[in-house]
């Protein structure tokens, strides 16, 4: 029986032609990452590499009421040929799989040469080297105390920036070096009082019983002939590598985003880190080092934030989404609001799962730059196409229906278009109704065109030859015969939004 496939669940286009190499695109699918040559479509690599055992092998042969005797009690005997072919085997059955199910996001440095993943399960973040001919090589792991929710990279790509689910910020070397933990150095504890400061009987009572604690525990030290004048205490849930915590907000952290503001003639630039909560605060604060100040407040949702998307060719305009069906447009440098977009009574009950920013310089089918805003709401199959005008507000210019539930897109210079990746598991518009059976080809990725039509914008599905043979290659295979327990655990790795939504008690 055909399996499904794993949908892509995020996508990066990483640009290396001023290095001289090849484009590539990063997705990752299930517990994969995958790494193809833009031009060509071809895969590149897999991490971790794919483990296939026929099911021969991995049931093994059928026992007899012979072969019931202990293991250590067993011969086998084989010729030299037969037990090096048998070792491989060997190797894979015992090999550890990876202790994790799913990679929510994936991100790449500016100059290309690095990738940054998040394994979900395990809560770590891992470094990977990029090498020219498009390999992945993991360069570091490391597990947070919490489970993050956003990443993103400082201006100068050698910061990673992590909220989690807790409202706390982290900030972690790009490539981690040395590190020793520090240990807080704590005196004995000893009374701070005195009989000159205590001015009753009861208190003196109680201060000479300190005492008198203090000096028995400080002989029975010198009794085992171990002194401890300090106490060395570690940090309980200390990490074990080099981090800061930077920033915190009292509710659970839901988006992030690192920005750069050009600063007046003949000074740098200015950075600020922008977060969501899921308590409809969007908060401005400075960049490292100095993130515990607050610049501005943007503050006008209804419910949660669960997006916010800074333009690449408009940093100072700010685009926000969530669970009240609206979308929010900010002069975030001066917590002004621009405008309030109502998407509509059939958005009302859904949470924004996606806001992307699009800049083509050089399309196919248009002469001109083209700038566009799409949106994405949990769980729907349409994506909303915005225009961004002069005055920092959006007009919607159409709808774009894809064959399932867009998970992630990414636009790709050449040839100008835009890479959707689409869920082909569940049944269009539902995130828990899946389909009877895996479609023939299964399209995990789709192109989206532009074309100028009477002097607007119109996007539409396309035809790519490229994205044909990543779609021909696949992903890992997703069982069609899952249990509904198995199948809803994974329907929530992926859809998961909705679970965020503060509960009334109507709820």
């Amino acid at each position: 029986m055909a399996s499904f496939q794993h949908p892509f669940r995020s996508l990066k286009y990483v640009k290396r032609q001023h290095q001289g190499l090849s484009d590539v695109l990063i997705a990752s699918a299930g517990r994969h990452i995958y790494c193809y040559e833009a031009e060509s479509g071809r895969r590149l690599d897999v991490w971790p590499q794919h483990v296939e055992i026929s099911s021969k092998v991995a049931s093994g042969p059928k026992s007899t009421s012979e072969d019931q005797a202990p293991p250590e009690k067993r011969r086998k005997l084989s010729s030299p040929e037969t037990q090096a072919e048998e070792k491989p085997t060997e190797e894979i059955l015992n090999s550890k799989s990876p202790s994790w199910t799913n990679i929510p996001m994936v991100l790449a440095s500016p100059d290309g040469k690095y990738v940054v993943a998040l394994t979900a399960e395990d809560k770590c973040i891992r470094v990977f080297s990029l090498s020219e001919d498009g390999k992945l090589q993991e360069l570091s792991s490391r597990n947070m105390p919490k489970k993050p929710c956003a990443l993103d990279l400082t201006p100068d790509g050698q910061t990673i920036l992590c909220a989690d689910k807790f409202g706390d910020v982290y900030s972690l070397p790009l490539i981690p070096g040395e590190y020793v933990k520090t240990r807080a150095q704590v005196k004995a504890s000893k009374p701070a009082a005195t009989t000159l400061t205590v001015h009753s009987k009861r208190n003196l009572l109680s201060l000479e019983q300190q005492l008198r604690q203090a000096e028995r525990a400080e002989k029975a030290e010198k009794a085992e002939g171990v002194e401890k004048p300090q106490e060395e205490v570690e940090e309980k849930n200390m990490l074990n590598f080099e981090h800061q915590l930077i920033l915190g907000h009292v509710s659970m952290l839901t988006d992030l985003i690192s920005v750069s503001l050009p600063g007046p003639s003949g000074s740098r630039p200015r950075n600020y880190i922008l977060t969501a909560d899921r308590d409809e605060h969007i908060r401005v604060s400075r960049g490292i080092p100095q993130a515990h100040v607050i610049e501005q407040q943007c503050l006008g949702h209804t419910s949660l934030v669960s997006k916010i998307c800074v333009p690449s060719w408009a940093p100072n305009v700010l685009i926000s989404g969530g669970g009240d069906g609206l979308l929010l447009v900010w002069n975030w440098s001066e917590g002004e609001l621009l405008q309030k977009i109502l998407l509509g009574d059939s958005f009302q009950d859904s949470v924004v799962s996606g806001i992307w920013d699009i800049s083509l310089d050089q399309p196919v089918g248009t002469r001109d730059p083209v700038r566009a805003i799409f949106v994405n709401l949990e769980g729907s199959s349409q994506l909303l196409h915005y225009s961004l005008e002069s005055d920092s507000t959006l007009t919607l210019q159409d709808t774009i229906q894809l064959s399932g539930n867009v998970l992630d897109l990414v636009s790709m210079d050449l040839p100008g278009s835009v890479v959707v990746s689409v869920d082909t598991v569940r049944e269009p518009n539902c995130t828990d109704t899946w389909k009877s059976g895996p479609a023939s080809p299964q399209i995990l990725l789709e192109s989206l065109r532009a074309n100028s039509f009477e002097g607007s914008l119109k996007w539409s599905v396309a035809e790519d030859s490229k994205l044909a043979i990543i779609n021909a290659a696949g992903t890992s295979d997703l069982s069609t015969t899952l249990e509904a327990k198995a199948r809803k655990a994974i329907d929530d790795a992926l859809y998961n939004l909705g679970n965020t939504r503060k509960k009334s008690y109507g709820d």
